[in-house]
């Protein structure tokens, strides 16, 4: 493996073993938080168009902070630096949840803003991760790396979210607001031990050139000619068509379903679950076929996912539409990552991947708005508004995911393969040839 710039592959290694170590910690803040938010704004009184804002206005204001990311990076003169800067940040956030949650103050507003200060600093933290990661994998062994990393960790994320939904399920009992406050103050404790490890990592030097920074209106003004601004148009309107309804599956097993906080739990997953044991698969394959035709093999898959819950809403027929949901979320998610460090030279990767974050998070905080406000406004299906929202989204998702990743073009060589043979070689019926787990060298 060549090694970037002056740090040795002893080097590489032993900030690998660290980063996994780190993400252990992570993980579980992500499981006792990421879940969880919407029902406590439930709690607090929160309504649909709460909710609604709840998923937008935090992806809106950290996708455009994530614009000075770049230039924080240069002017800490390190991604190391501002990773850890901003992800101590993020536990602080943690700590007035907890006194929200105390003191029970029934404020949605007040825990919103909490929601979005917290998801502003991990926002800034993300790209200058990513592009010093992305310097610690090889390009050729990317998909399978991170492939792994995202699936040994997100059982931790599915551990947390397990203990985390069995705590509520029991505190319920005694005192719920005392539940949260739990939840947030172990994520605080978890966040800052993954903050100690990250402090402990080693960074490759990153070489800066003039030619390398350009604005947003530069990056967007080449659309027709960039392959990858188009890449990055394409992912925000199927996040956007998505975003239309994601906030709004909490609301229908809450309130509308009336399921309770473990069944909410269980239900919530199984898609994480999935993701996670065949997120790794996703990546090997993605290594031999390239990113793109994952993209386009799954991309349409996920406008199908909101009609499975249009036909059946019985608890276990659910968990079998959030299975079938983190399969193709798996493959689409490790893939979309990939070809952001396969499509963009280390010295831009900053730079690109926080206007690849504001157009999606923008692309989010729309769709959101939109659903939060259409939801009064639309005709029942089934006896449920959501599900016509739902309907909507899918229509939109299909149309997206058949068209535009035919304006695409991988950047890399790698072996043809048609959809459905990729398709079936994921689920095992016909395996390719020469697509085989292999060791992790990093631990």
């Amino acid at each position: 493996m060549n090694m970037p710039g002056n740090i040795t592959e002893a080097e590489v290694n032993k900030s690998l073993k660290i980063s996994f170590k780190e993400g252990i910690f992570s993980s579980a803040m992500t499981g006792f938080t990421q879940e969880y938010f919407t029902p406590f704004l439930l709690l607090l009184g929160g309504t649909v168009q709460h909710v609604g804002f709840l998923s937008a206005l935090p992806n809106l204001i950290a996708s455009l902070v994530q614009l000075k990311d770049a230039e924080i990076v240069n002017w800490l003169g390190s991604r190391k630096k501002t990773v850890t800067i901003f992800v101590f940040f993020q536990s602080v956030m943690l700590i007035p949840m907890v006194a929200v949650a105390l003191f029970q103050e029934n404020s949605p507003a007040m825990f919103i803003v909490l929601v979005i200060l917290l998801t502003c600093c991990g926002s800034l933290a993300n790209p200058a991760w990513g592009s010093w990661m992305s310097d610690l994998v090889s390009k050729e062994r990317r998909g399978q790396y991170f492939g792994w990393r995202q699936r040994t960790l997100g059982f931790v994320i599915v551990g947390a979210m397990f203990l985390a939904g069995f705590l509520l399920s029991v505190m319920k009992k005694i005192n719920v607001f005392g539940g949260f406050a739990l939840l947030f103050s172990c994520a605080f404790i978890w966040r800052m031990i993954s903050w100690r490890y990250l402090k402990q990592m080693q960074e490759p030097p990153l070489r800066r050139n003039a030619e390398d920074q350009f604005t947003m209106y530069q990056f967007l003004r080449r659309l027709r000619e960039s392959n990858f601004a188009k890449f990055v148009i394409f992912v925000s309107l199927l996040n956007f068509s998505v975003n239309i309804a994601a906030p709004f599956f909490a609301v229908l097993m809450l309130k509308e379903l009336k399921f309770n906080y473990f069944l909410y739990t269980i239900v919530t997953l199984a898609s994480t679950f999935t993701i996670y044991c065949t997120i790794a698969r996703w990546g090997r394959h993605a290594d031999k076929v390239g990113n793109l035709k994952v993209i386009q093999t799954t991309a349409p898959l996920i406008g199908l996912i909101p009609l499975l819950w249009i036909v059946n809403r019985n608890p276990l027929y659910l968990i079998f539409a959030q299975v079938f949901s983190g399969f193709v979320w798996a493959g689409f998610n490790i893939c979309t990552s990939n070809f952001i460090y396969d499509a963009v030279i280390p010295e831009k990767r900053t730079r690109c991947i926080a206007y690849f974050n504001t157009l999606n998070g923008m692309a989010l905080c729309l769709g959101a708005i939109i659903g939060g406000f259409a939801l009064p406004l639309l005709p029942r299906l089934s006896g449920y508004r959501i599900l016509t929202l739902f309907f909507i989204s899918s229509i939109l998702r299909i149309i997206i995911g058949l068209w535009f990743p035919r304006l695409l073009k991988e950047v890399r060589l790698v072996e043809k393969i048609k959809s459905d043979e990729l398709f079936f070689s994921m689920i095992g019926i016909k395996p390719l040839i020469a697509v085989e787990r292999k060791t992790i060298r990093y631990l």
